[in-house]
């Protein structure tokens, strides 16, 4: 059943866990969160980029979704636009019934982020869409999310933000960075910064770039080819710590392209006379479908449908 992003994240601020946002670009990936959330009794949030939209075209992903959510009617769907930037876009993801939009001003001026949020808030709302903010920037480079270094979000200033704009969730930068080269020595995620905003507001909080980029995956790509030399993820316990303190919604999206690639990589090395694309895809929708699951178990949804 397709929800709103508000639906199914004010149940987790109140009961203090995280829905996981995973990005789709093609039938197997979805197919394989859908199997996950239906596996853990999950809601899920279906993360579509701009990039996503751009190769897979915004109709075909539409209409794929509709056919997970009519295969999984029990499964809370958030169906969510990825760090939107332009009003045509968020117009076309209203347009074709997007339920949920991210409007990504974090590269603009204070008073340009608020306004320009501010005015999709009151657009979304009258649809029935809810709205993610962003204020802060994270590091890293994913998808057309260009590599920038990160600005930590100040707690008053986000008080102020969501105040103006009204939305329904916010995503802050406490140290996370997207792609897969997040961590370097013993960087931590800021959580004491994360416990002061999580005090002054009450709209529930993101936190993006989260990916675990877990080593198995990253040895399994390398031993079969792969150039991933010093990728680093955000480990567990950090996870589970943000959490703690006002997390409601993790991205994901490194870890499932991170297993796609190796898991591909490892049967066509093993099976080099094998051209069928479905056995292909085949094995990759299973172990995406492992990481996933995991994720969720991590994020304390599991069990909450």
């Amino acid at each position: 059943m397709y929800k709103k992003l508000s639906e199914v994240l004010l149940p987790a601020a109140e009961n203090n866990y995280a829905v996981g946002h995973f990005n789709i670009n093609n039938m197997e990936i979805l197919q394989a969160i859908m199997q996950a959330a239906q596996a853990q009794k999950s809601p899920v949030i279906l993360g579509t980029s701009e990039g996503a939209i751009k190769y897979a075209g915004i109709h075909f992903l539409k209409k794929i979704v509709d056919a997970a959510v009519e295969n999984y009617p029990d499964i809370p769907v958030v169906l969510h636009l990825d760090h939107g930037r332009t009003m045509s876009l968020i117009q076309a993801c209203i347009k074709n019934g997007w339920t949920s939009i991210m409007y990504d001003g974090s590269n603009l001026s204070y008073e340009q982020n608020a306004k320009n949020t501010r005015e999709i808030a009151q657009l979304a709302h009258e649809k029935g869409v809810s709205v993610e903010g962003e204020l802060g920037t994270i590091g890293g480079a994913e998808d057309n999310v260009n590599a920038r270094e990160i600005v930590y979000t100040e707690p008053e200033i986000a008080a102020k933000f969501v105040k103006q704009t009204q939305v329904d969730a916010l995503a802050i930068a406490i140290g996370t960075s997207h792609g897969a080269y997040k961590f370097a020595g013993k960087q931590q995620l800021d959580t004491g910064r994360l416990k002061v905003i999580n005090e002054l507001i009450t709209t529930p909080l993101v936190l993006h770039g989260a990916s675990a980029v877990p080593k198995e995956i990253i040895e399994k790509a390398k031993k079969y080819g792969a150039q991933l030399e010093g990728a680093e993820g955000v480990p567990e316990e950090q996870i589970t710590r943000a959490i703690k303190n006002g997390i409601n919604k993790i991205n994901t999206d490194t870890d499932i392209r991170l297993t796609f690639t190796a898991t591909i990589r490892e049967f066509l090395s093993n099976n080099p006379k094998e051209f069928d694309p479905r056995k292909i895809l085949g094995v990759a929708r299973e172990q995406m479908q492992k990481v996933a699951e995991h994720r969720m178990q991590l994020f304390g949804s599991a069990g909450k449908i």
